[in-house]
């Protein structure tokens, strides 16, 4: 699994999103539950577009500093 960043126009996996943010399953689901990470189903597929996960971080680096 590559660790890069993906470009906004594709939409990950919840495993993508665990690698890249290196967070457990359930924090994911818990981000998306709480309408903190946008996404999307596509029959039982559960996607996060790439540019909402790009503006999750961006949210949090803002909120850090």
């Amino acid at each position: 699994m590559s660790t890069a960043l993906p470009t906004a126009a594709e939409a990950l996996t919840v495993p993508e999103v665990m690698a890249a943010l290196r967070i457990s399953r359930f924090k994911v689901y818990d981000l998306i539950r709480s309408n903190q990470l946008p996404s999307f189903t596509i029959g039982r597929c559960r996607r996060i577009p790439a540019d909402a996960l790009h503006n999750f971080m961006q949210e949090r680096m803002r909120e850090a500093a």
